[in-house]
């Protein structure tokens, strides 16, 4: 729905909550959110809103109503927020970026949750992954957030993979790349994720990793940002030349765990809305 028809709306004048962002029609933040504000009993909904730039001062307007509850930030905005609202996490404020609004006595507090996202599905390779090279593919809005967490991690080394690595500001610690020579660091490295949007529907036959160097996936772990489809062909490159394999389901569902924990004190019944997922995205 667009902004300038929700804000309208009959349910506008409920307390909600709003995915803030364009597109956003294929987003399933609502279902989520949604199932989980049903769980609880909570007399509130959650809301999809697409935002286009001349929307922004009616927009800013909306989040002072008390009917306003608190936002997730999504694609292009993250980074107009950092100026919205009126005061950043810490984490916030390092990444550089907002994905999560919380709203508290009528103050607009900025989170990301993105990075808290991001780390918990690597929990369960902290074992197994010493934190040496890892290899990101794109330098879009989502890596700063996975910068941010695997720095956090320890990680000696992170090269960025990118189209026009000349136009990167140079980061400490950080190693730029073309798309031609990242398969120089993939010997050393044992977590390579994609952050682009190679691979995402409609267009599930591309990768940011070539056929020919797919036996360079062997024994990494990897990491794919995107969530529909399920299994893209990255995820299914790396698992048919023997490496690890992470969706972005799993981040998608702690990130928005995590913004649901600060807007209402409580947990992500995770189970339910891998039930409801399941049945949307089946493996």
């Amino acid at each position: 729905m667009k902004f300038s028809d929700f804000k309208d709306s009959e349910e506008a004048a409920k307390p909600h909550y709003l995915l803030i962002g364009n597109p956003v029609s294929h987003s399933v933040s609502p279902l989520m959110h949604n199932t989980a504000l049903d769980h609880y009993g909570l007399a509130a909904t959650y809301h999809a809103v697409e935002v286009h730039e001349s929307d922004l001062n009616s927009l800013i307007a909306h989040l002072n109503k008390s009917q306003f509850l608190g936002a997730n930030i999504t694609i292009p905005h993250k980074l107009t927020f950092l100026n919205v609202v009126d005061e950043l996490s810490a984490e916030a404020n390092e990444i550089g970026a907002v994905n999560t609004i919380v709203k508290i006595d009528g103050k607009l507090i900025g989170h990301n949750t993105d990075s808290y996202g991001f780390q918990v599905p690597l929990d369960d390779y902290e074992d197994d992954m010493e934190p040496e090279r890892a290899i990101i593919f794109g330098t879009g809005g989502a890596t700063k957030a996975i910068l941010y967490s695997l720095q956090a991690m320890g990680f000696e080394e992170i090269v960025m993979v990118s189209r026009k690595p000349e136009t990167i500001q140079p980061q400490n610690g950080v190693n730029l790349c073309s798309y031609d020579s990242w398969i120089e660091f993939a010997e050393d490295a044992n977590l390579i994720i994609n952050a682009t949007p190679l691979g995402m529907t409609p267009n599930t036959g591309t990768s940011p990793v070539d056929e020919s160097f797919a036996d360079l996936l062997n024994g990494k772990i990897c990491y794919d940002i995107v969530y529909n489809p399920r299994k893209t062909k990255f995820l299914r490159q790396a698992e048919q030349n023997g490496g690890y394999i992470i969706g972005g389901l799993d981040m998608l569902i702690h990130q928005g765990a995590n913004a649901f924990k600060l807007w209402t004190g409580k947990e992500f019944p995770i189970g339910l809305i891998k039930m409801k997922l399941d049945e949307l995205f089946p493996n």
